[in-house]
């Protein structure tokens, strides 16, 4: 019997959505690019950037970590980007429980300083909650980079993978990602420029940048650790 693409990506996603760690989000499989936060405020809100102007109204965007604790005890520290506006309906004090629904976003950082590729997550609804800590991305987007399967030094096949996903006005979003085990195997066996979609968490990790004159910096990475794909 002949499946359509369509109809077979509706499944994946439907698919992805089923299980104790991932979203309970109506028309999912409506959109490439959906995160689903619960966490705590650890500081407070520091404004980022304007936006527009000309033709559209400038709009205030600013940001803010917000901690998420893994099963395993490591905390995770995301930056979040959200309107102004969005964050005063809330007003949030240090120290809250936040729901974000919202979307990954990257772009590359050409300042010379930091990690070339910044990664948040931009904020759509925020809102002060008493529900457990959740950590749900749901990504559907091509292959940009050919996978790379690698060992760590115990053993464990890992595999990493660089999504494309699509955005409003002709942009996209590269989203690092890491599978692990059998989705490593998995995933290695994919072509570039395949459509896949995932459902993962995102995660942060630190690592020591070696500078040119010598010195070391400690910085910050991001990538979505994958849980399901197909």
């Amino acid at each position: 019997m002949y499946i359509s693409r369509k109809v077979h990506v509706r499944y994946i996603i439907n698919k992805l959505m089923r299980g104790k760690d991932t979203m309970d989000i109506t028309n999912a499989a409506l959109t490439d690019n959906r995160a689903e936060l619960i966490g705590t405020l650890s500081s407070a809100p520091a404004f980022s950037h304007m936006s527009g102007g000309n033709r559209a109204p400038a709009t205030e965007y600013w940001r803010f970590p917000l901690s998420i604790t893994r099963l395993s005890g490591a905390e995770d520290i995301l930056n979040i980007i959200t309107a102004r506006e969005t964050l005063a309906d809330c007003n949030p004090p240090v120290g809250a429980r936040l729901r974000i629904s919202g979307e990954v976003r990257t772009f590359n950082n050409k300042s010379g300083s930091g990690s070339k590729l910044v990664i948040s997550v931009f904020a759509r609804e925020i809102e002060v909650t008493d529900d457990d800590e959740r950590n749900s991305i749901l990504l559907r987007g091509k292959l940009c980079k050919a996978p790379n399967l690698r060992r760590t030094p115990m053993g464990r096949e890992i595999c990493d993978l660089m999504l494309a996903v699509n955005r409003r006005y002709e942009r996209s979003d590269y989203i690092p990602c890491i599978a692990w085990g059998r989705i490593a195997s998995q995933a290695a066996l994919w072509d570039l420029g395949e459509s896949v979609a995932i459902n993962g968490r995102l995660q942060s990790r630190t690592y020591n940048k070696v500078l040119e004159d010598g010195t070391t910096e400690e910085r910050t990475a991001y990538e979505v650790s994958v849980v399901d794909l197909e």
